[in-house]
């Protein structure tokens, strides 16, 4: 199949960010499929034109849309807006056997569909967050009418697209309850890329090499983004209540529009450059190294319940390289560490619980041994990237052997 794929954000391992669908896309290849990308340069230092570079036998098409984590609410719209426009004007240029988009933003339905009618095929959309829904839960999008053309938009996606792809089970059911039948609703979560991280212990050696100092250091890592909806000043908070335990160390790896303020509450609270660090973003290659030299990974988010459906990569990231996982929210990846043992769960609003019940798990070399094999096994077993591929191969064939036959009653 030639497959045109549309994703604003899409990253290479070579840049900071999740590579999800880098990585399906470079294994749609690998099974003899042509992949275009459609997506933004994002750099405003870039020319202002579009280029074209093959990554891992993608031809990627990168259109010059500056975008920053930093941005407002309203260069963010317009940003959304540019791109869906570009995007529009690179599928006139090209020809695809199906079509296959990927949110967020929920605007990149708006190219797909285009290209999709222009091409009389079919379109498959995946789900990486329920929006307008999380945004209208964080009070972002508060503005009725916003609110009224965000609905209609998520069920014209949703009512074009031949198969829908969710990247939780939360997810999955948030797309049944607007009238997608389920039976066209599949659940692929985010993957481990086990190729790219198979020896935890070069890795670790590797990344202490060049680190010395943090030799010894039980290191609680978050890597990702430091933005509103992730609530990183958390983590401060449980560091201030760990001063007195200098073999614990946390080091926060990332950017975003709240990095300045979560660099001035660590500053605040005494523990920045004590046992707290905050270092820029990393390329996705280096984080399987940071990664394996840490005792523990952090996935986090504010306390609102819609934000538990995600399915964040620094979560599959950290199991990828064996590493338990700390998160502090509820949901299904909640309910999958209680279970296998993989990490521990701590409580939102209750920083002081959080760093005992984290000292208690650090302190315990049998339960963190365990706890390495746990998330290791849950790597290989139900989240293998490869896995993930073969599964997605499946939808897109059968939307392929469907036709151009979207589901036009969804939100009638």
């Amino acid at each position: 199949m030639r497959i045109a794929y549309f994703h604003q954000y899409f990253r290479t391992p070579k840049m900071s960010g999740g590579c999800r669908s880098f990585e399906m896309a470079r294994r749609l290849v690998a099974r003899g499929h042509e992949v275009a990308m459609i997506t933004s340069s994002q750099d405003q230092a870039r020319s202002p034109h579009e280029r074209i570079t093959h990554e891992a036998g993608i031809r990627v098409h990168w259109l010059p849309v500056p975008y920053s984590n930093h941005m407002g609410f309203g260069l963010r719209m317009a940003a959304f807006a540019k791109f869906s426009a570009a995007a529009c004007a690179c599928a006139r240029k090209l020809r695809a056997d199906l079509v296959f988009a990927t949110s967020t933003p929920l605007t990149i339905c708006i190219p797909a569909i285009y290209a999709a009618r222009r091409w009389n095929v079919p379109m498959v959309f995946e789900v990486r967050d329920l929006w307008p829904e999380v945004p209208i839960a964080l009070g972002i999008l508060r503005n009725p009418a916003l609110v009224h053309a965000a609905r209609r938009l998520e069920r014209y996606a949703y009512a074009n697209a031949s198969h829908v792809v969710a990247l939780s089970p939360g997810m999955a059911d948030g797309v049944v309850r607007r009238g997608v039948p389920r039976a066209r609703v599949h659940v692929i979560p985010n993957g481990c890329d086990i190729d790219r991280t198979t020896d935890r212990e070069t890795h670790r050696r590797a990344f202490l090499e060049r680190h010395p100092e943090l030799a010894g250091k039980k290191l609680v890592t978050y890597t990702g983004t430091i933005g509103l909806i992730y609530g990183v000043e958390y983590l401060v908070q449980v560091a201030a209540r760990l001063r007195h335990r200098p073999d614990i160390h946390f080091l926060v790896v990332g950017d975003g529009k709240r990095r300045a303020a979560l660099e001035r509450c660590a500053r605040e609270a005494g523990v920045l450059g004590a046992n707290f660090e905050l270092w820029p973003p990393a390329p996705k290659a280096e984080i399987p190294e940071m990664l394996a030299a840490s005792s523990v990974a952090v996935s986090l988010v504010i306390p609102e319940p819609a934000l538990w459906h995600n399915s964040a990569n620094k979560f599959f990231d950290a199991l990828a390289t064996s590493t338990p996982v700390l998160i502090n929210y509820e949901g299904w990846q909640a309910e999958l560490l209680r279970e296998t043992k993989a990490g521990i769960v701590v409580p939102s609003d209750d920083p002081e619980a959080a760093a005992a019940s984290l000292v208690a798990f650090l302190d315990a070399p049998e339960r963190l041994a365990a706890a390495r094999t746990a998330a290791g096994t849950l790597a290989r077993t139900r989240f293998d990237r490869d896995a993930q591929a073969e599964r997605l191969l499946d939808v897109l064939e059968a939307a392929h052997r469907d036709g151009s036959h979207p589901l036009a009653h969804v939100g009638a």
